[in-house]
């Protein structure tokens, strides 16, 4: 009985009998069933087995029904399965529409929140550790603070400002080592060096510069000290000059004009200005431009004293500094200095024709008891003892003759002495996971006449412990978007020097993949007053940076409080234009890429309640043989290594900013409002120009469809998903190419390298139309309106332009002109 059961379940299993018989088969259908205990309502789905023959085969009266009940419960069932599947489209589509119409959270709600900011309440884009936990702004804060060390700043500055070392030095070449080798040793993608051979002008050893006083015949009556010989004005016109003497404050611009009103010319003579206020090689132009035939530069104890800490300069010291209205070789404008042989001689329009030298404060003291003529404003007298401070010129019979003899060394000259710019490069890019092709550009100057503490030692130990930091925040866990470039640049005491060549060098991918660069140079002038040279698109985010980084001589109390106190505005107090001689400069104004240079520096003096902008003393040892560790931070009480930490936790929390958000916190709706400061100025000539049926509703449209491009990319940035990569990069193009949309397309980039409209030089831009046009007021004679129509248009055009790629729909541009 048992082997029966057996062999007809196995009869049933493969679908044969040992009688032969044909074989039934069985399914198992899910039906359901009504439980006659428990719950009379429950229906429960049962399994049953039912038996079916094959085709020809008599079932019988019970296959049959078991038959026709198992094809309505598959009927039933697969009704169920379409409602069910109809209910889940039904569903998707609904989440889907409410997905979609509902606003979701936006990087730019408005004109002060359009970037994406991490903050301590929102998780840092699913950041996650080796461990995967979750990163937080603040947790990003804490690594890098925990990575970062004060002392490793201290040792590197200490062994950066040893000793001179100047460009092709051999002190110089060893402090080169020690930074790429630093690098090296961080283990970071990929270090190099790029060699430029520059044209560097140098004193000729052979015949000393010189400053003597003669008779009207030229015989020499006094030889007058010059002081260090290693302390000149490099890229000097190499000429000896003679004729009497004129105080012009500064030299600024407005001091010639106020020179000009007073009766006074300095046309035929040499020009006594003061350090400070603009740059050496702007203060050597207008003098130039005034037909003066050299100039004479001194700091006047009023503009060297470290305030209230009484430190300042010795007075038989004189101050170096470079005369070339420019950046880079002035003797291959527009183009890298590679290999000089290869191109035609030719030299930057920037540089003077002029001579131009430092002099000490007891040799300008002298000279100013010899000045006639009317009495000098009340601003303009200084602290020398017993000077009367008057215009000149110099009383009759007193004549100046001054001697500069600067050689320029050719490449092959540089070659052997090895005298070569050379900048080295680290980048990291082995983490990145999204955007290894846009940067983010962090340099410092490594060279200096002098011993250099502030000017390169600070920034250099910066540099290298940024550098050292994020790596190590890199190994344990932070991803970057972006790539990272730290660059410690060569000559530049010589006017930006590597820096420039650099950037011309690298100039076609990097207006393309560079988002901003941040320079070190001059980060520790003193602990008083926070400033940032910068470009307009990155003031957002200097701004909320300063609100989370303590101020280093206020215990408690963020850099932003600091300079808010008694009411003051954050913006005036730490904004200031980019100067020249920054490095920050050349990359805004020739490469279009967003800058910025930090410095702390001194108050002059104390300072009253509601009082307006502070006046700053430099620190007085810039630029000077005695610009070592130990004076620097005996002006800082013993506080430099801590001043210099607080600049790298700007700098670094900027970095992360910049390299981790999605969408770049880079302000291009800001440019609306600083076009239309510019523009605005323009009104008052509105009815001289209408007289002449001209017209300046060109350049407002141009400026109003600017606006409106950028009101549209905000418009667009705020409806579109959060997280598509390939829309973030289409935006961060666009914002991050801003700045070199307002470089001028119209003009020569050998003859006019700066084609910035806003922060450039040259006829292109706003500055010098608003030079042209104030003409209409102050000289109408002079106003020449071919000249003017050309301005105009190569701002206008620069402006629409910009409008134009800003919208992202060039093709569809309506213009009302």
């Amino acid at each position: 009985m048992v082997e029966n059961q057996m062999s007809s379940a196995t009869a049933l299993r493969t679908g044969f009998v040992n009688h032969k018989k044909p074989a039934r088969r069985s399914y198992s259908i899910y039906r359901n069933v009504v439980e006659s205990e428990g719950d009379p309502d429950g229906l429960q789905m049962k399994v049953v087995e039912v038996e079916a023959t094959p085709a020809g085969v008599s079932a019988g009266d019970g296959g049959q029904k078991a038959r026709e009940e198992g094809r309505c419960l598959w009927q039933r069932w697969w009704r169920m399965l379409v409602y069910v599947v109809l209910v889940g489209i039904l569903v998707f589509v609904v989440g889907f529409l409410l997905g979609y119409l509902t606003p979701r959270s936006s990087p730019c709600s408005g004109c002060g929140d359009f970037m994406a900011m991490v903050n301590d309440d929102r998780m840092y884009e699913a950041e996650k550790e080796h461990n995967g936990a979750l990163l937080y702004w603040a947790e990003l804060r804490d690594m890098f603070q925990k990575y970062l060390n004060e002392e490793t700043i201290e040792g590197t500055i200490r062994k950066m400002s040893k000793a001179p070392h100047p460009p092709g030095s051999p002190c110089l070449d060893a402090l080169s080592r020690h930074v790429l080798d630093a690098f090296k040793s961080y283990e970071l993608d990929h270090s190099w060096t790029d060699s430029h051979y520059v044209g560097l002008q140098r004193p000729d050893w052979r015949q000393p510069n010189f400053l003597h006083r003669v008779d009207l015949s030229g015989a020499v009556l006094e030889k007058l000290p010059l002081g260090d010989p290693d302390v000149y004005c490099p890229y000097s016109a190499s000429s000896t000059v003679r004729g009497g003497l004129v105080f012009a404050n500064y030299g600024r611009q407005e001091d010639f004009a106020a020179l000009k009103q007073l009766g006074v010319s300095p046309k035929g003579h040499l020009v006594l200005v003061r350090v400070g206020e603009i740059s050496y090689a702007e203060k050597v132009a207008n003098a130039e431009a005034s037909l003066a035939k050299g100039v004479l530069i001194y700091p006047d104890p009023s503009d060297v004293l470290q305030g209230h800490r009484k430190l300042g300069l010795p007075p038989n010291m004189s101050i170096y500094g470079h005369v070339h209205m420019g950046a880079g070789d002035p003797y291959s404008p527009g183009f890298p200095s590679f290999n000089h042989t290869q191109f035609p001689p030719t030299q930057s329009s920037g540089l003077p024709k002029i001579p131009a030298h430092p002099i000490s404060a007891n040799v300008a003291a002298q000279l100013l008891r010899h000045l006639v003529g009317p009495t000098a404003p009340e601003a303009w007298k200084g602290r020398l003892p017993d000077v009367p401070y008057r215009l000149g010129p110099s009383e009759p019979g007193f004549l100046l003759q001054l001697g500069v003899q600067n050689i320029k060394q050719s490449p092959k000259q540089q070659q052997q002495t090895t005298t070569t710019t050379t900048t080295t490069t680290t980048t990291t890019t082995t983490t990145l996971s999204h955007l290894p092709d846009h940067y983010l550009i962090v340099g410092a100057q490594r060279d200096s006449l002098g011993p250099g503490a502030a000017r390169s030692g600070v920034g250099t130990a910066i540099l290298l412990e940024l550098a050292r930091t994020f790596t190590a925040m890199v190994q344990n866990g932070f991803q970057l978007r972006r790539s990272l470039l730290f660059v410690s640049w060569d000559a530049g005491d010589f006017g930006s020097v590597g820096s420039t060549e650099w950037l011309e060098g690298y100039l076609t991918m990097l207006h393309l993949k560079a988002a901003a660069y941040i320079s070190l140079d001059n980060a520790v002038l003193g602990d008083d007053i926070f400033f940032a040279k910068t470009s307009p698109a990155l003031v957002g985010l200097i701004e909320s940076v300063i609100k989370q980084v303590d101020s280093p001589n206020r215990s408690g109390q963020s850099i932003f409080d600091q300079m808010t106190e008694q009411g003051r505005r954050w913006e005036t107090e730490v904004i200031r234009p980019i100067p020249m001689d920054s490095s920050a400069f050349a990359f805004t104004s020739f490469g279009g890429v967003p800058a910025v240079e930090f410095s702390f520096a001194e108050v002059l003096q104390p300072l009253p309640a509601g009082s307006p902008l502070p006046g700053c003393a430099p620190y007085p040892f810039l630029n000077t043989m005695m610009d070592t560790y130990d004076n620097l931070n005996r002006a800082l009480y013993g506080r430099l290594p801590a001043v210099a930490k607080t600049v790298a936790e700007v700098v670094g929390h900027i970095l992360i900013k910049l390299t981790h958000d999605h969408l770049l916190p880079l302000d291009y709706w800001c440019y609306g409002d600083v076009l239309l400061e510019h523009i605005g100025r323009f009104n008052e000539y509105i009815t001289q120009l209408k007289n002449r049926g001209l017209t300046f509703q060109w350049m407002y449209s141009a400026r109003g469809d600017y606006t409106r491009a950028a009101d549209k990319l905000r418009k667009d940035i705020y409806s579109s998903e959060e997280h598509n990569e390939r829309l973030l990069r289409m935006y961060n193009v666009r914002i991050m190419r801003v700045e070199f949309y307002f470089l001028s397309q119209y003009v020569s980039v050998m003859e006019t390298p700066f084609r910035h409209i806003l922060h450039g030089r040259g006829p292109h831009t706003l500055r010098a139309l608003l030079e042209h046009v104030s003409l209409l007021r102050e000289a109408p004679e002079d106003f020449d309106e071919a000249l003017f129509r050309r301005q105009l248009a190569l701002v206008t055009w620069t402006l629409q332009g910009a409008a134009n790629a800003l919208s992202g729909d060039v093709w569809n541009i309506d213009n009302n002109y």
